[in-house]
């Protein structure tokens, strides 16, 4: 019995059977009160395309049809053509198992971990992909995406990873974060060409189905609603844990610019001395990075960063006692706290008002932050042992 969890095709089948079960769970609850599904997500991710098509604006309230507005680029809502003329008997499980099984395959993919600490990583976030299974998300196609150019970029394809960072770009705009990648490698000039030619076959998508003023007009659309939906909401983010432990409320533009200049001092003392470990853990603070610094981060978001929590923990070759604590106690803040096992009143009265999801994602960032930002002030690169001893 101890074998099968060491069996990748196991795996396989458990990631496919979740995604058909939570599936079939949603598509069996009915309508709530307000006659909308409990799948509503990917309600809106649907209808994109068919309101993209019709010539609407995508982006406006739909009250009839679905319970918020669709928030992602044109080309996303091209994506969803095929899932647009399914029964959502069928499709629903389809979008749930393309999330489930390309991150699995993105995971599994992973040429920095051997086939052990793959298969723990793929366990290790499964219950988070549920999470995000639940609600319908993108999530897991997201990570997967990222994950993906970081493949790319450590198996010398940097063409490939510039076409999975574009893609993450126009499924969530900070899935152009894999670009921080990029200087680590040789081909820097191939990525940069692929990431703008498939920048543009993505941009010119829509015209596909529009006509060059429509495609323009939906475009318009889009920025507009981008610029009314950052005023809004704190998250799971840097800027809510600010607000809610201390009061303090600084502008998010701040905030991000803060986080984006720590990344990239961490990325400059990455390029300085790029070993496979200092690569894979730079690709850990990228998938962190993108869920604590989004002011929009919800539950569902943090399968990308406990993704990158497992490959900083996984990125050294025997992990420190207190490395394993804080591993641990993580997974229990990010993939317990939101499920029955956190009694109600302490999920609802402590854990969600202090956002305690986001809490020990953020601190192990700036532990790994701290620890590369620290080497690109000695004399020459710390040697990896010292890298490894102080992360």
């Amino acid at each position: 019995m101890k074998a099968i969890w060491k069996d990748e095709r196991f795996l396989w089948a458990v990631y496919a059977l979740a995604a058909i079960l939570v599936s079939v769970q949603k598509l069996t609850q009915g309508p709530n009160d307000a006659g909308y599904t409990s799948y509503e997500n990917y309600v809106i991710f649907r209808n994109a395309f068919t309101h993209l098509l019709a010539g609407q604006n995508p982006y406006a309230a739909f009250p009839a049809e679905q319970w918020d507005l669709f928030k992602y680029s044109p080309a996303f809502a091209l994506f969803m053509a095929p899932f647009s003329v399914l029964p959502d008997w069928l499709g629903l499980p389809l979008w749930n198992l393309l999330n489930a099984l390309s991150l699995l395959s993105a995971i599994l993919a992973l040429p920095v971990l051997d086939a052990r600490k793959r298969r723990f990583m793929a366990w290790f976030v499964l219950l988070e992909l549920i999470t995000s299974l639940q609600n319908s998300q993108s999530n897991g196609l997201t990570a997967a995406l990222l994950l993906w150019a970081f493949v790319a970029f450590e198996r010398g394809r940097s063409s490939r990873a510039a076409l999975w960072a574009v893609a993450g770009a126009f499924l969530k705009i900070f899935g152009i974060f894999a670009a921080v990648w990029a200087p680590a490698y040789s081909g820097k000039s191939r990525f940069v060409l692929s990431g703008l030619a498939w920048g543009l076959v993505f941009l010119l998508s829509p015209l596909l189905v529009l006509s060059p003023s429509q495609t323009l007009q939906v475009y318009r659309w889009w920025v507009e609603l981008l610029q009314q939906d950052h005023a809004v909401s704190l998250g799971l983010s840097v800027a809510g844990w600010l607000d809610s432990w201390f009061g303090w409320l600084p502008d998010k533009n701040a905030v991000t610019a803060a986080g984006l200049l720590l990344l990239a001092l961490s990325a400059l003392a990455v390029y300085r001395a790029p070993s496979l470990r200092r690569r894979t853990l730079l690709a850990a603070s990228v998938l962190i990075w993108v869920v604590i610094f989004n002011h929009k981060a919800e539950s569902p978001t943090f399968v990308i960063a406990l993704s990158g929590v497992a490959m900083w923990y996984l990125a050294v070759e025997r992990a420190a006692r207190w490395q394993t604590v804080a591993l641990w106690g993580t997974f229990a803040f990010v993939s317990l706290t939101p499920t029955d096992l956190c009694p109600r009143a302490l999920r609802e009265q402590i854990v969600q008002p202090y956002v305690l999801k986001a809490v020990p994602c953020i601190a192990l960032w700036a532990l790994l932050t701290a620890g590369l930002i620290r080497t690109l002030f000695n004399s020459r690169p710390r040697a990896e042992a010292s890298i490894e001893a102080h992360e």
